[in-house]
């Protein structure tokens, strides 16, 4: 029917390749080089202007209120980035260890601790918001009812205390990931190593320290870079437990946050802007795809000292 085999082949392999390069295509490539385009003219609603070179990104970095807004919003990004290193990294290596050495209940815990990941980010948004009500949420309750009502506050209307809930929330639906990801690194230690260390020393440290975690740098690469995206493309939780605005006052404004307002417009202020909005964008796109770029180099060199 197709001639030769080799033909045959050759369309089957053309058939599985490009409906996913064309949906790539669309919705991926296009989109982002028509933000490049944008960025560079002024627009008026949904009309496009005059070409304006490097106005919008001067605006965006230079001018006030946009930088105000530019530097907090990336200031609160790279406390996200740092605060999940800690935390969600930090425990997910933990837990994969504790997995990882057969610990009472291992076999559930492997599958517990890896549903909240299949959770809509939605739902989590929103159950938190729930737990962190300052009348009835799970929280504040808990604390009086032990006697702690003292320690009981608005969790996401203060402060100093709404961008590091958010974190926690966040840290608490992604943990399994990196869990996982330590995991499937630590299975994959030669038993033969193991076998001589525990002739060494039975010193859990050491064996954290000098053995384990050099093995798994492969699976850390993996873990931090996209952690290292994911923080600076935060944007449904912070959404959904604090509102567009990033409140309380600008506390957990982010890029993503920041972005939406700018490109499209917000009911408390500030009419959208498609040029301004794309320049910061593409200013997002470009600081992701380099620094990540940077550290997945770093990491490997890493990995191949080790």
């Amino acid at each position: 029917m197709f001639g030769s085999p080799l033909t045959g082949r050759r369309l089957w392999i053309a058939a599985l390749i490009v409906p996913p390069l064309a949906f790539v295509a669309l919705f991926v490539v296009y989109p982002i080089l028509s933000a490049f385009a944008y960025a560079f003219f002024e627009w008026k609603g949904l009309a496009r202007g005059e070409f304006v070179w490097f106005a919008n990104f001067h605006k965006v970095l230079f001018q006030e209120p946009y930088a105000t807004w530019t530097i907090n919003a990336f200031l609160h990004n790279v406390f996200v980035f740092f605060a999940l290193m800690v935390l969600q990294n930090g425990i997910g290596f933990v837990l994969a260890y504790c997995l990882w050495r057969e610990l009472p209940g291992a076999r559930f815990h492997r599958i517990a601790v890896f549903l909240p990941v299949v959770l809509s980010t939605i739902i989590v948004g929103f159950l938190f918001k729930l737990f962190l009500h300052p009348l009835f949420g799970v929280v504040n309750i808990s604390l009086r009812a032990v006697g702690l009502g003292g320690l009981a506050m608005p969790w996401l209307g203060d402060d100093s205390t709404a961008l590091m809930a958010l974190i926690i929330a966040n840290a608490w639906h992604m943990v399994g990931f990196p869990t996982l990801v330590f995991l499937a690194g630590m299975q994959r230690i030669p038993g033969e190593i193991l076998d001589a260390v525990r002739m060494e020393t039975q010193s859990e440290w050491v064996k954290v320290s000098k053995i384990v975690w050099p093995l798994v740098a492969p699976s850390a690469t993996v873990v931090f870079t996209l952690l290292f995206v994911g923080a600076f493309n935060w944007f449904e939780l912070p959404y959904v437990m604090a509102g567009l605005d990033g409140s309380p006052h600008g506390a957990t404004d982010v890029l993503g946050l920041y972005f939406y307002r700018t490109a499209f417009g917000n009911q408390s202020g500030g009419a959208q802007d498609f040029g301004t909005g794309s320049a910061l964008a593409v200013l997002i796109f470009l600081f992701i795809a380099v620094v990540a770029g940077f550290l997945t180099m770093y990491l490997r060199k890493r990995e191949i000292q080790l």
